[in-house]
């Protein structure tokens, strides 16, 4: 839902750009959208795909692309976003990413394309040490995501507890891929820890899978300290109301921010019909709960009627507590064609005879 939420936020920016007078005159924008899956490897095939080019194009239009996108929107991930840059950096295609933070991805010796349209981590880790302190907490646990993104993140933010006279008790990898016994492990340490401060450099996805955890081992009582990657999202403050481990957390959140149009865009779902077959039923299913189609692994649940009301339902789809992150893919999307803009040349109408490519994009 996260993910389909984050496209209909590009989709509504390209959109509005196109059916805009005064930017790009003339040029229309378009766009692929592929799922990375949150894996590396998926994320270097998709950027492979399109930086080698799509002959293909849905729209009966006349269409004059270049032979490779001219810059991509993504990844929310931090690991995947480093594994794209890192492939496809000799092309100097630009990368603008929505959720990105690793202070890593900064390096511009390394990774010369690559943007973002969120802050870095260099000062949330900084921030997060700060706040620690200034509640009198010197002697804490963490637990940090096994990537790019956790160990940057609380590398700095070690720094800066050391600094500030803040004691680390541990500091604990977890990615999902763990085996049963590794998490074991985890828990075994934080039992025996006397701390009871946990400063999780964590992603939601991962406090998800760790919460029934937690629950079972009697995990219960902490002070959790968190960062972006958590502090607001729904599914996860949902979740928490069966076991309450989160209770009490507090932490940095991107800004709040709002662009106009975009909640009734994204909740419009009839358009999503013509996006293709195989992706509409699963969408539908998930949000009504409902069985779309009968088939043998049924659930028993009742068939849906294609008359299902989106303003009857309240899941993820329907929050908008995201915004901020919306925000960054439409940012990002603006960034683009304002810089398309700037290089074809357009006043009343833009040059189109001769396409800018990639490296002049992203200088």
């Amino acid at each position: 839902m996260r993910t389909l939420q984050f496209s209909q936020s590009l989709i509504f920016a390209v959109e509005e750009i196109n059916n805009s007078s005064s930017l790009l005159p003339g040029v229309s924008l378009g766009y692929k959208i592929y799922d990375t899956c949150s894996f590396a490897p998926q994320g270097i095939k998709m950027a492979m795909a399109l930086v080698n080019g799509n002959e293909k194009s849905i729209s009966d239009e006349p269409c004059t692309k270049p032979a490779q996108v001219q810059a991509i929107i993504g990844e929310t991930y931090s690991s995947v976003s480093t594994a794209i840059a890192n492939s496809i950096g000799p092309f100097s295609v630009p990368i603008i990413s929505h959720y990105s933070t690793c202070e890593c991805l900064s390096d511009k010796r390394k990774y010369p394309s690559f943007l973002r349209t969120v802050p870095g981590n260099y000062y949330q880790s900084r921030a997060l040490a700060e706040m620690v302190k200034h509640f009198g907490w010197t002697w804490v646990g963490a637990i940090r995501r096994d990537d790019d993104y956790g160990n940057s993140g609380m590398a700095a933010f070690t720094k800066n507890a050391e600094q500030l006279g803040i004691c680390l008790e541990y500091s604990l990898p977890y990615f999902k891929t763990y085996s049963k016994e590794r998490v074991l492990r985890i828990i075994d340490q934080i039992k025996i820890s006397t701390s009871r401060v946990i400063v999780g450099f964590l992603d939601a996805w991962d406090l998800e899978d760790l919460l029934q955890i937690f629950f079972e081992h009697n995990i219960t009582g902490y002070q959790w300290v968190g960062t972006e990657g958590w502090m607001i999202d729904p599914e996860l403050a949902s979740l928490d109301k069966k076991y309450n481990i989160l209770q009490g957390a507090i932490g940095l959140a991107i800004p709040k921010a709002n662009v106009t149009g975009l909640q009734d865009f994204i909740l419009d779902v009839k358009p999503l019909k013509s996006v293709g077959s195989a992706i509409f039923p699963e969408f539908w299913m998930a949000l009504f709960d409902c069985e779309y189609t009968l088939q043998n692994d049924s659930k028993g649940l009742p068939m849906c009627t294609g008359e299902e009301k989106l303003s009857e339902v309240e899941n993820t789809f329907t929050d908008m507590s995201l915004m901020p992150i919306f925000s960054n893919v439409y940012k990002g999307v603006y960034a683009i064609a304002h810089t398309l803009h700037n290089l074809l040349g357009c006043n009343k109408t833009c040059l189109t005879k001769q396409q800018p490519g990639p490296v002049t994009v992203s200088i």
